[in-house]
């Protein structure tokens, strides 16, 4: 049975998903990766979602405050061989109620252009490419999205 938690960066089942999320990173971004790292560490932050299949945590995403009327996504994750069973966008879904729950008007997001099954997601669920944001201003392999709640 499939059930969906909300909680916090302090939460095991979170930092062990984000350690296999990185470690994919890595492989993905090559020399890039230590650019892309510095932005997604994971203490402190407050709205957690980890998608569980019984007591297994099978993916997990965050969000976080952008600006005053925009959340960002951060840390979304489902492990290779459990893609294509709907995790991602269910867990995407729980980050936007919450962040509507939260006051936010919309959320912003970041991903690279080497996670073309993100930027799939991302499209399907309704998201629209905008200017690369902040940090990700001028990098050539990041691809910003933003969806209006």
């Amino acid at each position: 049975m499939y059930t969906i938690k909300r909680t916090t960066s302090d939460d095991t089942d979170f930092q062990a998903l984000v350690t296999e999320l990185d470690k994919d990173l890595a492989i993905r971004d090559g020399d890039d990766h230590a650019f892309y790292a510095q932005f997604n560490k994971i203490d402190m932050i407050r709205h957690v979602v980890i998608f569980y299949d019984g007591k297994t945590a099978v993916g997990c995403g965050a969000i976080k405050s952008y600006d005053e009327r925009s959340a960002e996504v951060k840390r979304m994750y489902v492990p290779l061989a459990l893609r294509g069973k709907g995790i991602a966008a269910l867990i995407l879904s729980e980050l936007e109620s919450w962040a509507k729950e939260l006051g936010y008007r919309s959320c912003v997001l970041e991903t690279g252009l080497k996670q073309p099954e993100a930027i799939r997601l991302y499209t399907k669920c309704g998201y629209a490419v905008i200017p690369n944001y902040g940090q990700y201003a001028g990098v050539e392999n990041s691809v910003c999205f933003e969806k209006v709640l």
